[in-house]
């Protein structure tokens, strides 16, 4: 790698929901930062719709071209926040899941849809992608359904202890469990809500974005982040990111807008003048829309002359759907390593959620069970991370090969037991 003082180097998350970069400098300071949502969601919220798409030709070659014109204006947007032209930019890494990254190859994903369910190749790759100068590497898979994120995020810890546990929360939400000598990896279909994708008022985390919410007398008070600066206020929403929505679910539950088995209450049943939050839009010439007797429900987050954010009960019941899964995954994980609670030390989680949520919100949707939420520490970024100190690194690709054979992966779509406890973990 050449060592020049000004050359800048660009580390790409690619989720299936959302692209999130940066660009970092030889000393690893971030020196821009930009998320947009993956185009590829025109085909499908999923990655499974999207490997049926890609059955064809045409199909494959649409996706891959979705994909790469995502990836260039994350680009765009980072070194027009930089300042710098793309000619300093000397190292480029990405990170997906096994869906993702086979898309972004181009390749045929009928390997992911029929059992044994494993990618064609699970090797790294260089990709040309228009607006670089230089090749994109694309890590390497550990399996058909823990990628290379996972893979990341792995790498990006130092010396983890014996009973960690690291859940990165995303449209596919992978898992990994420590024994002290090797990982148990898994991952479960969360969907995007927690990315605030396929939401009414959901979008990426960036300027405008809703990420935290408080009740102060009787009244939602909203955290936005400003075009300014990633952690200051901004006059006005735009959306809610995957904080945002986490934090607007957990403020109804505890004022009882919303009920534990998900469902928004008839405003004639909540006790304060928060239930001036609650409304019913009919669904056709008249429908009622008032009270539980018909029509949409949905929690108003915010409203003015420009948007009108609220949160659908569909909205709702995709947040159950993803946390649910979740929860289960985490649980089957431990069951399935043989571990006691007192034996789990410590739980990472990185991903759609961004930044530190508390673990009274955490607890509030039942994201995990009880006895991991006080463990909790949030790792912003966890995938960035890792591919930064990739960049960083001369020796790498055979640092993270070596990682990557100590991870056993175990499968749990489908199973009994992963079955019943996603269905007994639906509830909030």
């Amino acid at each position: 790698m050449r060592q020049d003082c000004n050359a800048l180097m660009f580390a790409l998350d690619l989720g299936t929901t959302t692209l999130a970069g940066q660009l970092v400098d030889q000393r690893g300071h971030i020196r821009a930062r930009a998320a947009v949502f993956n185009p590829q969601m025109t085909f499908g919220q999923d990655t499974i719709r999207r490997l049926e798409h890609a059955t064809t030709a045409q199909g494959r070659e649409q996706l891959r071209e979705a994909l790469s014109q995502g990836i260039t204006d994350v680009f765009t947007l980072l070194c027009r926040d930089a300042g710098v032209d793309a000619s300093v930019v000397q190292r480029a890494v990405a990170a997906g899941n096994s869906g993702i990254s086979i898309l972004a190859r181009g390749g045929d994903g009928s390997s992911l849809l029929r059992p044994p369910y494993r990618p064609d190749s699970c090797a790294g790759i260089n990709l040309d992608v228009a607006g670089l100068q230089v090749p994109l590497y694309l890590f390497p898979l550990v399996g058909g359904y823990v990628g290379g994120d996972l893979l990341a995020v792995l790498y990006a810890l130092d010396n983890p202890v014996p009973g960690s546990l690291i859940v990165d929360i995303g449209t596919n939400a992978e898992m990994a469990l420590f024994d002290g000598t090797r990982w148990l990896a898994t991952s479960v279909a969360a969907g995007p809500a927690f990315e605030g994708g396929n939401l009414s008022c959901g979008m990426p985390a960036g300027p405008g974005a809703v990420r935290g919410v408080q009740v102060e007398n009787e009244r939602f008070c909203l955290d936005i982040i400003s075009a300014a600066h990633p952690r200051a206020g901004h006059a006005s929403p735009l959306g809610l990111c995957g904080s945002g929505v986490v934090e607007t679910l957990a403020a109804a539950l505890e004022y009882g807008l919303v009920g534990r088995d998900g469902t928004i209450a008839d405003p004639n049943a909540v006790e304060t003048n928060l239930a001036r939050y609650i409304g019913f839009q009919p669904t056709m010439p008249g429908d009622s829309i008032s009270g539980a007797e018909g029509g949409h429900a949905y929690v108003r987050v915010y409203r003015d002359a420009r948007v009108d954010l609220r949160l659908l009960q569909e909205d709702i019941r995709q947040l159950q759907l993803a946390k649910g899964a979740v929860y289960a995954g985490a649980e089957c994980l431990m069951q399935r390593a043989g571990l006691e609670s007192a034996a789990l030390k410590r739980v990472y989680i990185t991903g759609a959620l961004g930044g530190a949520i508390s673990p009274q919100i955490l607890n509030a949707i039942a994201l995990l069970p009880g006895y991991m939420i006080n463990k909790v520490e949030f790792v912003r970024d966890g995938v960035l991370h890792g591919l930064v100190r990739f960049l960083r690194s001369e020796e790498g690709k055979s640092e993270v090969e070596s990682l990557r054979t100590q991870i056993k992966l175990y499968p749990l779509s489908g199973t009994p037991a992963f079955e019943r406890a996603f269905v007994n973990a639906l509830n909030f």
